[in-house]
């Protein structure tokens, strides 16, 4: 049987701490359905009809306090007349910009590595 070999570890740099914490998912997803319904001019009621789920669970979801499944986000998506993707991708593109100062300094920095490695 083999030895172990202990790795000494390479203390991390220390990253800096952002000011306030990221947003969640599910607060972020929240906000952009609650736009897109405004946008339409629906009630939460006529939405959470469409989607097939109570009005008081589409307002918890809109809220953020709910973690919706994937087939919940599906219907409300559909009852939006948007598709999944369309929804996720959007949330994905407002995290970008929340978060956009540290994430870029990571890729670039990676970058840089991988062009050395290279």
């Amino acid at each position: 049987m083999a030895d172990l070999v202990p790795f000494s570890r390479a203390p991390r740099p220390d990253r800096p701490r952002p000011s306030e914490p990221e947003p969640l998912w599910r607060q972020m997803l929240g906000d952009q359905l609650r736009r897109r319904r405004h946008g339409r001019d629906e009630t939460l009621t006529e939405t959470a009809e469409n989607a097939g789920v109570s009005p008081q669970y589409l307002s918890e979801v809109e809220r953020g306090l709910k973690e919706p499944s994937s087939e919940m986000i599906a219907a409300i998506a559909g009852a939006l007349d948007t598709s999944l993707i369309e929804l996720t991708s959007a949330v994905a593109d407002e995290l970008r910009q929340v978060t956009a100062a540290p994430a870029s300094a990571a890729v670039s920095g990676s970058r840089e590595a991988f062009a050395l490695a290279a």
